[in-house]
């Protein structure tokens, strides 16, 4: 422990991202204030902040790895609760209705519902010593030095209906997490700052989420089956395990077409899917939950390390930052990666806002290179296609060809995918020459 860098941190959000820096701050500040809208310490299901919490969630690979160092006892306290962790690579993934040949990686996966994540990690900071929640506690805006060139901390009021008025808490760290639906450019603004460049990526992406009761045979002793939305099948699913009596059904589609929420239009839209076997398990199962639907419009990015300028003592991480499409599962590994650079920011004192906020940058730069790119694939996705996404697309479609035989391009797109390797690593020899091996058997239009 070093608590010598501040007396008090406050987090803005008690989600997966802020609870996570809450811990990291914890070893550098006397006091650490997480301050969210709604009842979140001791809440194992859905609430209004999180409206996408009940749709299918992965911890895959590098997030995994980050999260065992913060927590050692995670992967031990998931197995007891019998919550499943299995290898990302021994799973069943499709694409273009083509299984990929399975293979041992090493790297983890965690399926439990989010909202079961978000209580387990809350639970383990809310009992440090130097951890306080604020809930049902609303941020107004920031307080700052007479020439707004640093932070002080942020003006609050409480939800409550009986509330009193506003009031200031004064901080030498203030971390924003609340999400995209972060306030903090409007702030800056008031202080005379510019606000970030904010880039969208609109997909027009939409989840409909149902419960199944689990049966001993429903996935043949593995984890999830993952049908990958392609070019040529746009509509994807995820269906697998979250605990040891549910499965969850994750159904998605693009630019508007939207896995309905009736019982009927719900199989209907399973039955279409290039991959049988899902329809084949959900229609004689046991529905747990009636089909609900969460639709997410655009991929945001805001471009915070471009700012000339920008106050100390104010930080900004996870969706409030960058908003991923979630149909790669990479906003929970993200938020860790950040998470870890500021620990080590803080080891070396107080952080640079500046310069925190340009690493963070580099960290988003892969996945949401990789995410968006790979959203160019489908037609009607509006974007420029340059030379690098049209081969980038087309060179993964023959990965994905390759990895039907090869464990090789299994492993290897795996391990990009878990946020383990850059994306240039599928141009190593080995990947390479699997995936040009296969040229000739591809059936479809490229990616």
């Amino acid at each position: 422990m070093n608590k010598g860098v501040g007396d008090r941190a406050v987090v803005l959000g008690g989600s997966i991202a802020g609870t996570l820096a809450a811990r990291v701050l914890s070893e550098f500040y006397r006091e650490v204030i997480v301050v969210d809208r709604d009842q979140v310490v001791s809440v194992s299901g859905l609430r209004r902040g999180t409206p996408h919490a009940g749709h299918a969630h992965g911890l895959h690979a590098r997030g995994c790895l980050i999260l065992e160092k913060l927590f050692p006892d995670l992967l031990g306290d998931m197995r007891r609760a019998q919550l499943p962790v299995g290898d990302l690579g021994e799973q069943r993934w499709y694409f273009n209705a083509r299984p990929f040949r399975s293979t041992r990686t090493g790297l983890r996966s965690i399926t439990a519902q989010r909202p079961v994540l978000e209580e387990y990690f809350r639970e383990q900071v809310a009992a440090l010593p130097n951890v306080t929640f604020w809930e049902r506690t609303e941020p107004l805006g920031f307080l700052s030095t007479p020439d707004a060139r640093r932070v002080t901390g942020v003006r609050l009021r409480s939800t409550a209906a009986d509330a009193e008025d506003a009031f200031d808490l004064h901080a030498d760290l203030l971390v924003d997490a609340t999400g995209r639906g972060s306030r903090a450019p409007v702030w800056l603004e008031e202080l005379g700052y510019r606000r970030p460049v904010e880039k969208r990526m609109a997909i027009g992406l939409a989840y409909t989420t149902r419960l199944y009761r689990s049966r001993p045979d429903m996935l043949n002793g593995t984890q999830f089956i993952n049908c990958i939305a392609s070019r040529q099948f746009p509509r994807g699913a995820f269906f697998g395990q979250v605990d040891r009596e549910t499965c969850i059904l994750s159904l998605t589609g693009i630019l508007g077409d939207h896995p309905p929420t009736g019982d009927d239009g719900f199989l209907a839209f399973a039955k279409s899917l290039p991959v049988a076997d899902i329809h084949e398990q959900i229609r004689h199962a046991e529905p747990l939950s009636d089909p609900v639907c969460f639709r997410f419009p655009a991929s945001v990015r805001r471009h915070y390390e471009r700012l000339p300028r920008l106050p100390e003592r104010f930080l900004v991480l996870g969706d409030a930052v960058c908003s991923l499409n979630p149909n790669y599962s990479q906003g929970m590994t993200v938020a860790a990666m950040e998470v870890l650079e500021l620990h080590q920011h803080l080891s070396r004192g107080t952080p640079s806002t500046i310069a925190f906020m340009r690493d963070v940058g580099r960290i988003i730069d892969n996945p949401w290179f990789s995410s968006t790119t790979s959203d160019l694939k489908y037609t009607g996705m509006k974007g420029r296609r340059g030379l690098t996404a049209r081969m980038g697309n087309a060179y993964v479609t023959r990965l994905h060809h390759a990895a039907v035989n090869d464990p090789a391009a299994t492993n290897a797109l795996m391990r990009v995918a878990g946020l383990i390797d850059r994306p240039t690593a599928l141009i190593r020899p080995r990947v390479l020459l699997s995936a040009l091996r296969r040229q000739g058997s591809m059936t479809g239009p490229a990616e």
